[in-house]
């Protein structure tokens, strides 16, 4: 049982002054992460690195899981600790390190050293040379191979030594939280799962809004959304998820307007109302899943025509991405199953036998003058009706 895990970033590193907020960042979402483990791990930071220890008979599987999902980790070692500096002791840890975790000794390796404290009296490629010489000879079929070993042996000396052989890598990104916060308009589909994960990769917290039209849309339909949120909320910390009853609004502009337009006229009326319940959230931009010229509504047109309703920028993570990419990211993180499942949500109701593919907006505000009498009033409604839902990690 390894004793600790060296965490390893990347981007991170890169961030000059500022880089003690990431680093600081990063080790609150592990903490978050490992809470759902257990209670006694200890996250700290050193310079260049974070260390978890792990408390005694802590569970290995479920702690990998967990900071396997932590954005902003590059790279996690399984870690043991020498019970000392002293030199014999680091020794006897490495003979006792190999004699455990390397099963086929009868393989090529190469010893590494990273010495953080400056004041040890052993030099790095001293320290290399002499483990190196002290394995061989406590292990005659191990072989040194400089260029392509197949074990790195690795000896860190900080405050205290540490041993590691394997580096297992993590999501990359940045952590959780030090970029802000955004509202993902989320359904039932395989896109905008994908997208709330890419977009959180980036450092965004996010909630989300959900539009539901009963009784065109089944309750299964809203608890395959709440599954989706819960998957995603694994990467992303606890979602606020706004569920919108949309059916009203929707059946109005089917009424009123040309049925070719209805998909961008609806998508208007969602951002407009994802908008007002983002400023409630203090996010900083909307989040989809759409993808240049995927379907209809997904045009640089329609897409241009979508945007002209909004103040706050949209992000759009998929936006050059081909379906295949956004598939096989959906399976990656866990979401494609649930996404297939045969429940439609509104985006898929009333959809025109041939929708508009090139809108202009100024049609579509004239078709937004035959709402006027109500729309507002309905929108304030579905405002006041909606159903926050706190979805947080299994």
């Amino acid at each position: 049982m390894y004793q600790a895990f060296l965490i390893k970033y990347a981007e991170i590193g890169l961030k000059g002054n500022n880089r003690s907020y990431f680093e600081d960042c990063l080790v609150k979402q592990i903490r978050y992460s490992l809470h759902q483990v257990g209670d006694s791990f200890q996250v700290r930071k050193e310079p260049g690195r974070i260390f978890v220890e792990c408390p005694e008979g802590y569970d290995y599987d479920d702690t990998v899981e967990a900071i396997s999902r932590v954005f902003g980790v590059s790279e996690y070692c399984p870690v043991e600790i020498c019970k000392s500096t002293e030199w014999n002791d680091i020794l006897d840890a490495c003979r006792s390190f190999v004699e455990r975790n390397v099963p086929d000794k009868n393989t090529t390796f190469k010893v590494f050293c990273k010495r953080g404290d400056k004041n040890y009296p052993k030099e790095s490629p001293e320290i290399c040379a002499d483990v190196g010489e002290y394995l061989i000879n406590c292990f005659p079929e191990l072989k040194v191979d400089v260029r392509e070993p197949k074990l790195h042996f690795t000896v860190e000396v900080r405050g205290r030594v540490y041993i590691y052989t394997n580096a297992y890598p993590g999501p990359g990104g940045m952590p959780v939280g030090c970029n802000g916060k955004a509202m993902l308009l989320l359904s039932g589909g395989i896109d905008s799962p994908v997208a709330g994960y890419m977009i959180a990769k980036r450092g965004v917290y996010i909630d989300a809004t959900y539009f539901h039209a009963p009784p065109y849309t089944s309750e299964r339909a809203l608890q395959k959304v709440i599954d989706l949120a819960r998957i995603v909320s694994r990467y992303t910390g606890p979602i606020h998820l706004n569920v919108v009853n949309f059916t009203d609004i929707q059946m109005f502009i089917y009424d009123r307007c040309p049925h070719d337009e209805l998909t961008i006229l609806m998508r208007r009326y969602m951002m407009r109302i994802a908008e007002r319940i983002a400023t409630q959230y203090d996010c900083l931009g909307l989040v989809t899943g759409e993808s240049i010229g995927q379907v209809a509504s997904q045009t640089m047109q329609s897409l241009n025509t979508t945007n002209a309703v909004c103040t706050l920028p949209v992000y759009r993570p998929l936006i050059a991405f081909d379906k295949e990419d956004i598939v096989a990211i959906s399976k990656k993180i866990g979401t494609y199953e649930t996404s297939i499942l045969p429940y439609e949500d509104c985006c898929t109701i009333y959809v025109a036998k041939h929708p508009v593919t090139k809108p202009i907006i100024k049609a579509m505000e004239k078709s937004e003058k035959l709402l006027a009498d109500k729309i507002d009033e309905m929108i304030e409604t579905a405002l006041n009706t909606r159903q926050v839902i706190r979805i947080m990690p299994e």
